[in-house]
């Protein structure tokens, strides 16, 4: 039985709307549609060391060869750097983190993308997180610190593709 069939859902959704939107990332495209498709496969049980996500995947991936740009995308995604701060994890500074429209739209694939794939607005998608995780938990606090950012990155990504046409 596949563990997590809820995020299995989550990551498909993210991952076709990269495929849908990279066109408007020319040679740039692949980047964002593979980090999209793997920006949550630290959650995956065989991969779970430190116990942060982004992290765990990252480093997975930097282990199979995967291209360094990648797995910063990874290591960085969402904002992954205030929760780090918030959980006092360190090791996400092994990875480079890009300030790019393709790490933004990185960011826009998983904060417009429900639990179930479904595409949602990012006040949505971080109302959704806070209900789902409750107030006090540290990825709710995580929300808070990051929302400005979160949405400030889905906006700069909604204003390139609509100047891609």
């Amino acid at each position: 039985m596949d563990p997590l069939p809820q995020r299995w859902l989550h990551v498909r959704g993210v991952g076709a709307r990269a495929e849908t939107i990279a066109h408007a990332f020319r040679n740039d495209g692949h980047y964002l549609i593979a980090a999209c498709w793997l920006h949550d496969i630290g959650y995956a049980p065989a991969l779970v060391h430190s116990g942060f996500h982004p992290l765990d995947g990252a480093r997975f991936l930097r282990a199979e060869g995967w291209p360094e740009r990648i797995c910063g995308l990874v290591a960085h995604h969402s904002f992954a750097d205030v929760e780090a701060e918030l959980r006092e994890i360190g090791g996400l500074g092994e990875f480079e983190n890009e300030e790019s429209a393709v790490r933004d739209a990185v960011w826009y694939c998983d904060m417009t993308t429900g639990p179930n794939g479904e595409l949602v607005d990012v006040h949505q998608r971080l109302d959704e997180i806070v209900w789902r995780y409750g107030p006090a938990d540290v990825v709710s606090q995580f929300v808070s610190r990051a929302r400005g950012e979160l949405i400030a990155a889905v906006e700069r990504t909604e204003r390139k593709l609509r100047a891609a046409g």
